[in-house]
């Protein structure tokens, strides 16, 4: 709900119909929150997201289909006909891109610079959310995933497993005394 908050607010404060949360991975892009849009992932090699994570700044396509990148791109000449991009690259506190906040018009237009201000402000809200669920999930001694963490990733790897038709086991280490031993070694 956090980042769904995020892209309905993106979507009215910009009147686009479509604004996304993305995650960005090798192969695809995925949705954290999705407003506008039925997809809940799009390869990597045809997203828009995918060429936005490799700035530092907002990548801005205004006509897509005058664009010689993307006129021939499969999201540009079918649903969801973009013609109009912005995203915002989110990263982790180590600098590393996770993703972009962007918005998706099916029309062309103009962004100003006061847009793009808005925009980056936005982006930020989100990377403070991302941040918010890491620090929320990561045990700050060890760095390993604490029981929310572990139930979070676990629920995303059984999905994972079901859409790929694959079996899925787990393997419970149950370590004694491990309190005293951390205590006195670090």
């Amino acid at each position: 709900e956090r980042f769904d908050r995020l892209t309905r607010l993106a979507k009215r404060v910009f009147g686009v119909p479509i604004a996304l949360v993305s995650l960005v991975d090798a192969k695809r892009q995925w949705f954290k929150s999705c407003d506008g849009l039925d997809a809940a992932e799009t390869p990597r090699d045809v997203s828009f997201c995918g060429h936005a994570i490799l700035g530092d700044d907002i990548f801005l396509v205004p006509d897509a289909a005058q664009d010689k990148r993307f006129h021939d791109n499969p999201l540009v000449t079918g649903e969801p006909h973009v013609r109009f991009y912005a995203g915002c690259p989110l990263a982790a506190a180590n600098g590393s891109k996770l993703g972009t906040l962007c918005i998706i018009d099916r029309a062309p237009r103009e962004f100003s610079e006061e847009d793009m201000a808005l925009l980056r402000d936005l982006a930020q809200m989100a990377e403070q959310e991302l941040a918010a669920v890491h620090l929320a999930t990561m045990d700050e001694l060890t760095m390993l995933c604490n029981r929310r963490g572990f139930e979070a990733l676990a629920l995303r790897a059984l999905g994972l497993c079901r859409r790929m038709d694959k079996p899925a086991s787990l393997l419970f280490i149950d370590l004694d005394f491990f309190k005293p031993i951390n205590d006195r070694f670090g």
